[in-house]
């Protein structure tokens, strides 16, 4: 794969082990003949370490050799978030440090989830682009708020914070960017 047709998400091998790229950065030549440079920010799925890349555009790296297996968040204890393949029903353990910025977006039971399997070993997950959430505490609406722009804070059932219109009552369930955080409007 050629370094501009790697994106965000995108599981590559580098250095013989196989890394989820985080982040790109372009930097245009100055000068003729110059050649376009790809830096990449990179996390080390099996030493959980962050890489850095950098390729000229001709360049390339190699797709790894993943499964994406859909599973089910069966539960989260102490130390992982257990997983259960939602096909052959092989239970899989992720640690918490590796899944930290998902889990405020998961909740157990929840469908869309796909794990990362390699070698016979979950090392990571992607969840979804977008997730419902109930909202568990606002500030109360105040009738006639909805003309304005102005946002409050809302408490979602998974922990995370965001923020939102000012009309939502708690007891609402939102739909939520998982890229960005954002509150992208009712479910």
């Amino acid at each position: 794969m050629l370094a501009k047709e790697i994106k965000p998400g995108t599981i590559v091998v580098h250095n013989e082990s196989p890394c989820l790229i985080e982040s790109v950065q372009v930097q245009s030549p100055s000068a003729r003949g110059g050649a376009t440079l790809y830096k990449f920010r990179a996390r080390n799925l099996v030493t959980k370490t962050k890489v850095d890349i950098t390729l000229k555009g001709t360049e390339g790296l190699d797709d790894a050799d993943f499964k994406k297996r859909e599973v089910s968040v069966m539960y989260q204890d102490a130390e992982a978030l257990h997983l259960m393949d939602t096909e052959n029903y092989e239970q899989y353990a992720l640690a918490l440090e590796d899944a930290s910025n998902e889990l405020q977006y998961m909740k157990e039971g929840q469908d869309g989830v796909l794990a990362l399997i390699y070698n016979d070993e979950c090392v990571g997950i992607n969840i979804p682009a977008t997730v419902e959430l109930t909202i568990t505490q606002c500030d109360p609406g105040v009738k006639g708020n909805s003309a304005t722009g102005r946002t409050k804070p809302l408490n979602l059932e998974t922990g995370l914070q965001i923020q939102g219109p000012e009309y939502l009552k708690e007891g609402e369930v939102v739909k939520v960017d998982t890229r960005t955080g954002e509150f992208l409007g009712r479910a």
